[in-house]
């Protein structure tokens, strides 16, 4: 009992890691000059890059796969570009705590989609959470429109990074049932990041000629919210359970706003600050009484 007892609290130590980690994601962002997508994309490459000594365990899982695995691996891949194209794009109008409040939606989003996919049942309290959380929403939304409209804007695209990453996480539940987590990340990863080597070089996006600091940055990223971050809560799947592991998105919008506070100097208002907890209570609630 009491080994089980440690093997839990080293998981929740991993767990508190993971939170933290992912909350800087903004701030290393904001630091950057550079252009949203090629952050992106030097951050997944990157992460990619430290990953590569361990492929050849998973040789068979990386080159074996079924004609709808490939498929589903490139929706996903295409998603997670599609997020971090969109989310890091708001942190270009509007503030840390506007932008990653919103992410806290991803849980509601991904058991809607649940139930609409998969047909897990919602009850009465979660639709009321669900309600909860979309009102604080349109509070934030509504302020800052107050505002500017450009806060508005990058409210919008973090709302459309979440709905992104949201599908990504759907898909990855389907595939996670039969593919290790270095797998599935390693391929989704390569995926992500050259989908967003194509869009820059459409766009025209220089590929070189950064200074040390952004490559610093571009590494601070794939090492900090990547490999501590994302990387390790689907590594947690395994040992905890998905709710709980999901939940993990409520604690970045308030961690990653007092480091923007403390950092950044990014100002808190009384309705961000309001609406953000109206947001967390909902998705809460949602969470607390949802079911796997």
């Amino acid at each position: 009992m009491n080994r089980a007892s440690k093997s839990f609290s080293a998981y929740e130590f991993l767990y508190i890691v993971g939170i933290i980690a992912i909350s800087f994601s903004s701030i290393f962002i904001k630091w950057s000059s550079a252009e949203p997508s090629v952050i992106g994309m030097y951050r997944l490459y990157l992460t990619i890059l430290i990953m590569l000594p361990l492929a050849w365990k998973y040789k068979q899982e990386l080159l074996f796969h079924t004609f709808r695995q490939l498929l589903l691996l490139f929706a996903s891949g295409v998603m997670l570009a599609l997020h971090f194209l969109l989310w890091m794009s708001s942190l270009n109008y509007t503030t840390v705590a506007s932008s990653t409040i919103f992410l806290a939606l991803e849980p509601v989003l991904v058991m809607l989609g649940s139930y609409l996919i998969f047909k897990t049942k919602a009850n009465k309290i979660m639709l009321i959470g669900m309600g909860i959380a979309m009102v604080g929403t349109v509070i934030i939304g509504s302020s800052d429109l107050a505002l500017s409209k450009e806060a508005l804007y990058g409210d919008v695209l973090s709302i459309l990074g979440t709905i992104a990453v949201a599908i990504h996480m759907l898909i990855g539940k389907q595939l996670r049932s039969t593919t290790s987590a270095f797998a599935y990340n390693f391929l989704v990863f390569a995926i992500a990041a050259t989908t967003l080597a194509v869009y820059n070089l459409i766009q025209g996006y220089p590929f070189t000629g950064y200074s040390k600091n952004e490559w610093g940055i571009f590494l601070l990223l794939a090492i900090v919210p990547t490999l501590f971050g994302h990387y390790l809560f689907n590594w947690l799947l395994k040992y905890m359970n998905a709710t709980a592991v999901s939940m993990s998105v409520l604690g970045e919008p308030v961690i990653a706003s007092l480091l923007a506070w403390a950092l950044l100097k990014e100002a808190l208002t009384g309705w961000q600050l309001g609406a953000g907890m109206v947001i967390l209570f909902g998705v809460w609630l949602f969470m607390r009484h949802g079911k796997e």
